[in-house]
């Protein structure tokens, strides 16, 4: 059954590949939906998935690309979307 969630990640997230590294995790492991900066700093992404993904991209989410600082990963569910695919903005 698929799941949505909203994903905010605070830290040292942006300037270091963080949403082209998550597009290519999200691929890796069959996750669509967006990721976009936003102008606090932090990285806003919504994903779609199994349940299983969908944790195993959470938990990369806490680590990020290798020059991220991450300080705070915040998790909400949403409504489905049915994103086509996973788009960085």
């Amino acid at each position: 059954m698929l799941k949505h969630l909203n994903i905010k990640i605070s830290g040292y997230v942006q300037g270091i590949f963080f949403r082209v590294s998550a597009k290519e995790m999200a691929e890796k492991l069959g996750i669509r939906g967006i990721a976009r900066n936003e102008e606090n700093g932090s990285v806003y992404i919504e994903a779609e998935g199994d349940e299983k993904s969908l944790n195993e991209f959470v938990s990369w989410c806490n680590e990020g690309p290798a020059l991220a600082k991450v300080e705070k990963v915040e998790i909400s569910d949403g409504k489905l979307r049915n994103f086509s695919d996973f788009k960085v903005y």
